[in-house]
């Protein structure tokens, strides 16, 4: 796989990303990330968002829609790939419940925003995530199998994980974090792109 394809691809998960975060979820190095996102942003592929952050440009997001068909026909064809892509999605379905029931807390019959004042409640939902997570794994290694660089999810979802068990709940959700919902949606974005998928909103 093209490296400039990987950088762009990285950047197109995270919306607006920095090289670092680039590379963490396509098997760049940091540097190599720098370097490909600097010559984007010479060559109007990338714009720069902020000091250290990139974002694709318009023109690039459509080249980039363009590359997937012919990079990863062979994937989309792939009857265990899909296989195992549909099986990611009954698990994301249970995920989407799952921080549903973590954000939101029901009382008197209606459900309100949780504020995580009940802490049994909170560790209820965390050992949910720990079940969860187990399936999360399978799915994720049979679906590398066929393209090894998605096994970087699983990496990044179980250190997600971890975190939240030992007390930083932070790590369950928020967006300004690589929580594990936040490191799932952007899995799912990937396997979007590369499968020719549409979100299911």
């Amino acid at each position: 796989m093209q490296q400039m394809h990987l950088a762009l691809h990285g950047l197109a998960i995270k919306k607006h990303g920095s090289p670092a975060e680039v590379a963490a979820i396509v098997g760049l190095d940091e540097g190599t990330a720098a370097t490909l996102l600097d010559q984007a942003a010479a060559n109007g592929r990338a714009a720069r968002a902020g000091e250290a952050k990139f974002m694709l440009t318009a023109p690039a997001q459509m080249a980039l829609r363009m590359e997937y068909g012919r990079l990863y026909a062979d994937l989309r064809a792939n009857d265990a790939m899909n296989a195992a892509y549909d099986r990611f999605e009954k698990v994301n379905a249970d995920l989407k419940q799952l921080i549903t029931d973590w954000q939101t807390i029901e009382v008197a019959g209606s459900r309100v925003p949780n504020d995580h004042s009940d802490k049994a409640y909170d560790a209820r939902i965390i050992d949910r995530l720990g079940a969860l997570h187990e399936a999360a794994e399978q799915v994720i290694g049979q679906m590398a199998a066929h393209l090894p660089r998605l096994s970087v999810y699983g990496d990044l979802l179980t250190e997600a994980l971890e975190k939240a068990e030992d007390g930083a709940h932070e790590w369950v959700s928020d967006a300004k974090l690589p929580s594990y919902h936040t490191v799932w949606f952007e899995m799912h974005e990937d396997l979007l792109r590369i499968l020719g998928r549409e979100r299911d909103e």
